[in-house]
């Protein structure tokens, strides 16, 4: 069975054992994860999306595209010209199955881009407040004491 799935802007044809090479995806080597913008799942086709469809996939690697030159030459008598080249960065994965339905029940994490998950991380509930190990276990007036400004932490000090 074959679906078509949509990741990164682009649209992918798949079906189980191929491999891909899409826009990064926020995952490691070895990770599984699950596409869920399914656009067509065998005949039937979603409006806009296939209710509970997926497709669970496994990353092989992070890799790079090939390199892509731009080159920009100005006007006669500027005498002015670049060459710039860029090389995409890419996820290659390899597709394990299609799952017709249960895909929220299958507790794959989502193929989130690298952009979406920088907003998910930023936009969480106390992440700006989040502190390092070593300052929980610190006892709590040293923690009031490092939260003080230099000047109030000394004045607090000279009470002592």
């Amino acid at each position: 069975m074959f679906a078509v799935l949509k990741t990164g802007g682009k649209q992918y044809k798949v079906q189980a054992g191929d491999v891909l090479r899409v826009e990064k995806l926020d995952a490691v080597a070895g990770d599984k994860i699950q596409f869920n913008d399914i656009l067509v799942l065998g005949t039937t086709v979603g409006a806009p999306l296939v209710a509970g469809a997926a497709v669970q996939a496994e990353v092989i690697d992070q890799i790079k595209g090939e390199k892509t030159i731009s080159y920009h030459k100005r006007r006669r008598k500027h005498s002015s010209q670049r060459t710039r080249g860029h090389r995409q960065h890419l996820t290659l994965v390899r597709i394990t199955e299609v799952l017709e339905k249960g895909a929220d029940k299958s507790g794959v994490k989502a193929a989130t881009g690298t952009a979406a998950a920088r907003l998910a991380v930023h936009e969480a509930p106390g992440a700006a407040k989040a502190k390092p190990a070593k300052a929980e276990a610190a006892a709590p007036a040293a923690e009031e004491a490092a939260e003080k400004p230099k000047r109030a932490r000394k004045a607090a000090e000279a009470k002592e």
